[in-house]
């Protein structure tokens, strides 16, 4: 499966989600919730994920899963442990920290970061989430996207 990821941009320019991973400073991503949902359990080694920044309808990079470690029912000292751990590659902020510190969590780590340019433009439907699992890039890109299947999001 491929896999399409949302990154935030709140912050300075260079502290934007996308950046790090473009800079090679971040080789890892989260998702937490308080209950297991999408991607967690669902994305596997050898992957391929695909980047966008919020609010601009543009997939700019793209890389390859390396591994996943799946959590559920953490304490909070656990969930602290776990970001202290792996903070070298997730690279997150103390905001982000924040937002993430959930129950049920799914770091994945990625390698083989590659800018897409010129980047893909977007095919945006209504109700998508932040993480989006589809057969192939294209079914989301402009001139070539299929109606969003939530089929695939579904455990």
């Amino acid at each position: 499966m491929v896999h399409l990821v949302y990154c935030d941009n709140t912050g300075k320019k260079g502290e934007h989600v996308l950046d790090k991973i473009l800079s090679g400073t971040k080789t890892m991503i989260v998702r937490g919730a308080a209950g297991r949902k999408i991607p967690h359990s669902r994305v596997f080694k050898g992957e391929s994920l695909y980047f966008m920044e919020k609010g601009t309808a543009l997939i700019a990079a793209k890389a390859v899963v390396k591994s996943v470690q799946n959590y559920v029912k953490l304490t909070e000292d656990e969930i602290v442990k776990t970001f202290d751990d792996h903070q070298d590659k997730l690279n997150l902020t103390d905001k982000q920290r924040t937002r993430w510190h959930k129950k049920c969590l799914c770091l994945v780590e990625f390698e083989q970061v590659e800018a897409i340019e010129p980047a893909l433009a977007f095919d945006h439907q209504g109700n998508m989430d932040d993480w989006l699992i589809i057969e192939k890039i294209e079914d989301v890109v402009v001139g070539t996207s299929i109606p969003y299947n939530y089929e695939k999001s579904k455990f």
